[in-house]
């Protein structure tokens, strides 16, 4: 019986994944590093990999690494309020789904990059919980955005299922003892995901998938 939906925000509830790529490279442009779509999705979200570990690998300060991604941060968030949208049938799909489970957002996301995301979204109203990049130290793939959900929720991880689009977002939920249903985008259509409960190729087919769940 699956008591709770965990998903995943970047790609599977908002197409900002290639605005967060776009800010990243141009900030590491301002540095003379050239990162190649490629690069990004196997080491970003395929491994979870910082990019901006290629600056210290330069001889960066820890100080000037970190002033850089705070520019990159700043230009994110005003991409986000200018170009930010739902993903195709994420509204319809949470709407059909509503009061069938308890429904909380596990993100790699800033809180204030995901309030802007959804300033205007219309999904916010389905989130009992949103657990934030301030809330946890280690990020995915590490298990703790999941754990630190459980743990806020009171719920075990076979009472509950994980959606994710990514690599290193299904590794960190299996890590955490959780199913796990995978929505690409085109960003990581084509990765390798072993291990997941199931693969789909848009979000209109979750619910179906769920119930067939619940009806086991």
């Amino acid at each position: 019986m699956i008591e709770v939906i965990l998903w995943d925000n970047d790609g599977v509830l908002v197409d900002t994944e290639e605005l967060f790529f776009a800010a990243t490279r141009d900030a590491l442009v301002r540095a003379n590093v050239e990162l190649s779509r490629d690069r990004y999705v196997k080491f970003a979200l395929g491994n979870g990999r910082n990019m901006f570990e290629l600056l210290a690998a330069r001889g960066w300060t820890p100080e000037r690494v970190a002033a850089l991604r705070r520019e990159r941060d700043v230009a994110y968030k005003a991409m986000l309020a200018a170009q930010c949208r739902p993903m195709d049938g994420a509204v319809e799909t949470l709407r059909s789904m509503q009061g069938t489970a308890r429904m909380a957002v596990v993100t790699t996301s800033l809180r204030e990059h995901f309030e802007v995301a959804h300033k205007s979204s219309g999904l916010r109203e389905f989130f009992e919980l949103v657990v934030a990049r301030e809330d946890y130290v280690e990020s995915k793939p590490h298990p703790e955005p999941y754990l630190t959900a459980l743990t806020r929720l009171g719920v075990q991880p076979d009472r509950c299922i994980a959606i994710e689009d990514s690599r290193r977002g299904l590794t960190s939920a299996l890590a955490a003892g959780l199913r796990c249903i995978v929505v690409p985008n085109d960003l990581t259509r084509g990765a390798d995901f072993s291990g997941a409960t199931a693969v789909l190729d848009n979000i209109r087919s979750v619910p179906a998938m769920l119930k067939d769940f619940q009806q086991r």
